[in-house]
Formats: C-alpha cells, sequence, structure tokens
C-alpha cells in the first residue's frame, strides 16, 4: 500500500472514488457533500492531495491534507468502496499522523458531516476527541482533534 503525491493523470480516478464513496452520504443528506464539490484538479496545486495505490493500477483513496501553523488538517479521506474493510482506510489515517509529525504539528484536525454516523463512531475509536459542532455553509459538521506528538 503506497501512499504518493497525486498526479495529473489520477484526477479520473480520484473523481470516480469521490464520486463512489460519497453518494451513500448523498443519498442520506439529500445534497452532495463538500467533497463532491471541490475541484481536485485545484486541489492538487495548492493543497496535500495524496492518493493510495492499490491493486491493478487502480487507486484505492485519497487524502487531502492541508497544513496549518498549529495543526494538520485532515480535509478529506476517501477509500473506493470496492477497497473498504480492507485496512486502506487505517493506512491512510496512519500516513495522516506520520506527515503531521514530519511537518513538526503536533495535533491532526478533521470534521465530518453530523449525519456521517459511520464516521462519528469511527474516529474516537482511531484516537480522536470531539472538539466542536456547527453549522457551516449549510452542513452541520462535528469536529474532531488528535494529538501526534
Amino acid at each position: 500500500m503506497t501512499v504518493r503525491p497525486a498526479i495529473a493523470d489520477d484526477l479520473p480516478e480520484i473523481r470516480r472514488i469521490i464520486r463512489a464513496a460519497y453518494l451513500p452520504y448523498m443519498l442520506r443528506m439529500g445534497r452532495a457533500p463538500a467533497p463532491m464539490l471541490d475541484d481536485y484538479a485545484a486541489r492538487m496545486t495548492i493543497t496535500s492531495l495524496h492518493v493510495l495505490d492499490g491493486a491493478e493500477g487502480r487507486l484505492a483513496g485519497i487524502i487531502v491534507l492541508l497544513p496549518r501553523e498549529d495543526h494538520l488538517l485532515l480535509d478529506n479521506i476517501a477509500v473506493d468502496p470496492a477497497c473498504q474493510a480492507q485496512g486502506f482506510g487505517r493506512r491512510l489515517m496512519v500516513f495522516a499522523e506520520a506527515e503531521a509529525r514530519r511537518l513538526g504539528l503536533p495535533e491532526i484536525r478533521l470534521y465530518t458531516n453530523a449525519l456521517m454516523a459511520e464516521n462519528l463512531a469511527l474516529y474516537p475509536r482511531l484516537g480522536y476527541r470531539q472538539t466542536d459542532r456547527r453549522m457551516e455553509q449549510g452542513y452541520d459538521r462535528v469536529y474532531f482533534a488528535k494529538s501526534v506528538d
């Protein structure tokens, strides 16, 4: 499982993974989750967009990391539904923690939609603590943080 910086040739696969991973949430929320609206070509040039190589030359997942002054924001993580429950998501989370340490940042922060119950259960199991909940851009978001030092 290799995590590497995304390249332009990855964009079709990135978009496919995002659509597939977030479609169930779109149906639940009644609207597109924010990650489905992102411009990943632009993200590639201004943020840290990484991909996880899967089998047969296909990507298994993506992660968007945004370094901030005092933390690393895990802005998006998505695993191809065909690759879920195989450790790919956990590999991406471990990568995020390693990146925070490499950058000398003591904490990772992330947020998820309040209707994404799976994420609300998962993040505390991975050591994240809830820090906030608020409405932003029409989304009910729940914020989490984890120390990595």
